[in-house]
Parts: C-alpha cells; structure tokens; sequence
C-alpha cells in the first residue's frame, strides 16, 4: 500500500475554520485527521505541503517511522505550527490503517480500557444566577462535571466607549471567586467544578483570585497563565492548593516533561490535533501515567478531533473527563451533518466509543471541495490602558 495524495481542507464549520486532512492510497483506502491550531490553518496548510513532497508512494502503515520523519526532516523541528500539521497526518494514518485492517484505531492503541467516555460540560453564562440555573440542568441532565468561565463585563475603553474586545484582569477576579463561591453552595460538594482561564492571568493575578475563595471550592482551574516558563507555575503552585488542568497548547512530549515530572499539573489537558497526533498523545498518556495524573483532554473542534480524542481516551488507563462542546448548556456549532455524515454518537455526559473500522467518521469531500477560505481571528483583547493582553 502506497499513500498516494494529501489534501488540505480549511473549511468553515459554524463559526471558524477547521482544517481537515485527508490521505488516500493506491488501493482505494483513505483516512481523515485534523489539525488544532485554529486561527492559523495556512500555516498548517504550508506545513502539510512540505511533508507531502516526501510522504508520496510511502507506505502509511509505518506510522511511528513516517512520524520521527516527520519530526526530524528539518533542522527547525517542533513549535506548534509542525506539530499540528503531523497531528493531522498522524490521525489520518491511524485511521487508514485501522480500517485497512477493519478495526476501530482504538485497537491500534492498544484496546479499549472502557466502555465509554466520560464527559464535561462548559457553562458560559454572565451571571450567578444563569451559573446556577446552567449547573442544576446540568446535573439534572446527569452531568456531574462542570467547567465554566471567567465572570466579566465589558469596561471603558480609553476612549470611554463600550467593548467587548477590553479585558482587565482585576475587574474579573473578584467576581469570578464570589460567583464560584455561591455556585458551589448552590450545588453541593458532589459535583466536580472548574473554570478555565485561557491563560489570561498573572501568577499574582491568579494567586489572588484562588485565594479569594473557601478550600474545596474548585475542583481545578485551567490554563490560569500561559504556559512557556514552568517556573512561573511553579511559583503559582506555592502560593495556591487548587489542582491544575494544563497543556491544551502543548505541542509535544518534551514541553508536556517539566509539567509532568515536577507535579506541576494535576490534569494533563492534551489535544491530540495540536501534539502530534495519537502517536505522541499515547507517548504523554504513558508519561502521566508513572506519575499518577490523568488526562483531561481539550477537544474544541470537531468530529474529527472527537473521534481521534474519544479513541486514546478509550485507550489510555490514566484518564478523567473529556472535553465535549455539545451540552444542554452549550448548543455547540463544531459538527454540520452536510460536512460530516457520519459521527460518532454521544449519549448525554458519555460519548460511545464506535467499533466502525477507523475513527467513526467521515467526510462529504464534495461538499467541502465547493467551499472557500474564510479568515478568522481571535478577539485582539486590550486592556483600559490600550495594550495587548490575552485572548
């Protein structure tokens, strides 16, 4: 079996892009994988065409060969624009090969360790009372694990006009702990409760905020600062005892070691399209594992990235709640049916793992052949004073 294409779609799907892969062989064969790097799918798409000129006539069934390739063909390796762009190719050549051999790519991974996935669900109301209506649903609908975000008003710009594009920091932290201090009282020590951040913080900023609320409050906080200086966690980790959830812009094994090794993450918060593909996740899942620390991977995307993520969770032994975006309290605009015909199938707070040959799930190419680029960008957020701060 020889690869014999790779097609690049950035396509849009509800409200931004997904970059979608597709690799074919010269028996009929093809697989579908997905890149994570949202916002920046032309730099994916350069990246692919590079890896293309030497993947043609390859044979894709060796998968951690073709992956050190990958890897190692350039003097420049890693960074985050390359490690979503072997992610796709990854994925795409685990399903190929599963369903040339007619199985579902968990078996490529070592079989499943459960017999379904189970779930969180993110809450994005603006107020405590739309948190707590939000939760109860939530645990009514049998969803016991609740993320939620930041509390936080639009403040005046320097030019004294309203935006939505203004963050301040300080301005959300108080709010933020009083509201997640009355949510926990208004649902009980049973449910798991966290709220994630998007690295929008300081380690003083973050420190406050976690300090400002009773112990057991949060069962974890996400992403609270960014994550290139382990240090500055480390200094974080001193000054708070809530359990952290980090990784989701991790791009490989070698970044996810410090956080791993030194107990600076509690969650390891893979994303499979973002760190290397299945190839490199289940690397990080093993890593994790000597450690005692589970996975509680980040999938924001689509179908693609579901079926991948569902797949290693289902295979990995160390492993919490996986990231899903359709919930009675997100109606979730990552899946078209005119795009995507087959999914996998999710049953409240639990996806169902599929014996299908492959990932579960395809792609109407002719449909996304007809589609043109659109850009998206993230919100450019400023503080008052006019600088740039974090998305």
């Amino acid at each position: 079996m020889k690869i014999t294409d790779i097609k690049v779609y950035p396509v849009w799907v509800g409200t931004r892009n997904q970059c979608l892969l597709k690799i074919e062989t010269d028996e009929g064969l093809y697989g579908w994988g997905e890149s994570g790097l949202s916002g920046r799918e032309l730099a994916v798409v350069g990246a692919v065409k590079h890896y293309r000129e030497f993947l043609m006539g390859r044979d894709p069934r060796r998968i951690g060969a073709l992956w050190q390739e990958m890897y190692r063909s350039q003097y420049f390796e890693g960074g985050r624009v390359l490690g979503a762009a072997i992610s796709a190719i990854d994925i795409a050549l685990h399903d190929l090969v599963a369903k040339s051999l007619g199985v579902p790519v968990y078996q490529l991974l070592g079989g499943k360790q459960r017999d379904f996935v189970p779930c969180f669900a993110t809450m994005f109301a603006p107020t405590l009372e739309g948190l707590i209506e939000g939760a109860k649903l939530l645990l009514r609908e049998g969803w016991n694990v609740i993320r939620t975000v930041p509390a936080y008003a639009p403040s005046a710009s320097t030019t004294g006009e309203e935006t939505a594009n203004i963050w301040e920091p300080w301005g959300s932290i108080g709010t933020t702990a009083r509201y997640l201090t009355e949510l926990r009282a208004a649902i009980g020590s049973e449910a798991v409760l966290g709220i994630d951040y998007h690295h929008r913080l300081t380690v003083v900023e973050a420190a406050s905020f976690c300090q400002r609320m009773p112990p057991g409050t949060l069962d974890f906080l996400e992403e609270p600062i960014r994550d290139e200086t382990p240090e500055a966690y480390e200094a974080l980790r001193k000054l708070t005892p809530v359990p952290f959830a980090i990784g989701e812009e991790i791009s490989s094994k070698w970044h996810f070691l410090p956080y791993i090794e030194r107990g600076i993450t509690n969650y390891v918060r893979i994303d499979v399209c973002n760190v290397g593909g299945l190839t490199e996740a289940m690397k990080v899942a093993s890593i994790a594992e000597v450690h005692y620390i589970d996975l509680m991977p980040h999938n924001p995307l689509g179908p693609i990235c579901a079926a991948a993520t569902a797949h290693l969770a289902a295979a990995a032994p160390n492993f919490s709640w996986m990231e899903v975006r359709v919930s009675p309290t997100e109606a979730g605009k990552f899946s078209d049916p005119a795009i995507f015909p087959s999914q996998l199938v999710q049953d409240g707070p639990r996806l169902i793992i599929p014996d299908a040959p492959g990932l579960g799930v395809d792609v109407n190419e002719e449909y996304i052949e007809k589609q043109s680029f659109k850009f998206w960008e993230a919100p450019h957020l400023r503080r008052r004073d006019g600088s740039y701060t974090n998305w």
